[in-house]
């Protein structure tokens, strides 16, 4: 199986990251290292991450959003597999062994995902029934080629700060990639107020929207029309 960078874009993470991180230190099949890229966050996040360990990578930056926060990462990791994991979330011990996996038995791939579950914020993991699993295309699944970020180039923050994976993922299958998703549920997906996924809200509609629009502009362009 390939070696992997473990890769965690946050904004004001300090309430979650340890967490996060922890639950990368227990996989079965460890990274060979884990990047944290600080997106300028106001609250002790950088320092929470440094009392971590030296092993951690940590990049900071001016606030930009969490797809040029990714695609920093992205941009840093040495090895041939990128990770990546949103700051609130976590993974299953199991699942960097089963995605890389996949992607040892069938290289013509370009990524992995998986499903995944919800928990609720506030109450202990251990007294909760996680939510039934569903089809995560989401940056706490996504398993991605370090060479298709180079072919594709970088993530793209749309306004309201929502809808950046969906349109990189739509540049990444226009140009011809090939992504599996699995359906173990390998990641859980931390529901919590106050976040953008928490429920709806026009910020988060409105970068949906506009990730479909370029999405049917290229395809336009593509098209000659």
């Amino acid at each position: 199986m390939p070696p992997y960078t473990a890769l965690i874009p946050t904004f004001n993470g300090a309430d979650f990251i340890a967490e996060a991180i922890a639950s990368i230190r227990a996989q079965s099949r460890p990274p060979v290292e884990i990047i944290v890229v600080d997106d300028g966050s106001t609250d002790a996040t950088v320092d929470v991450v440094r009392k971590l360990g030296a092993d951690i990578i940590l990049v900071c930056q001016e606030n930009r959003g969490v797809g040029s926060a990714t695609s920093a990462g992205f941009a840093r990791a040495s090895a041939p597999v990128v990770a990546t994991l949103d700051c609130d979330d976590l993974w299953a011990a199991d699942k960097m062994e089963i995605q890389l996996s996949r992607l040892a038995a069938e290289p013509s791939l370009a990524g992995v995902f998986s499903h995944c579950r919800t928990f609720r914020h506030g109450t202990p993991l251990a007294v909760q029934s996680p939510g039934e699993p569903s089809a995560g295309w989401l940056r706490s699944t996504m398993v991605m080629m370090r060479d298709v970020f180079d072919a594709v180039g970088p993530m793209v923050d749309p306004p309201g700060g929502c809808g950046d994976l969906i349109d990189w993922l739509a540049r990444v299958r226009e140009v011809g990639h090939r992504l599996a998703m699995l359906e173990e549920p390998l990641a859980l997906r931390r529901i919590r107020p106050g976040s953008l996924s928490h429920q709806q809200t026009p910020e988060r509609d409105g970068g949906y929207l506009h990730a479909a629009r370029l999405a049917i502009l290229r395809r336009r362009q593509q098209q000659g029309g």
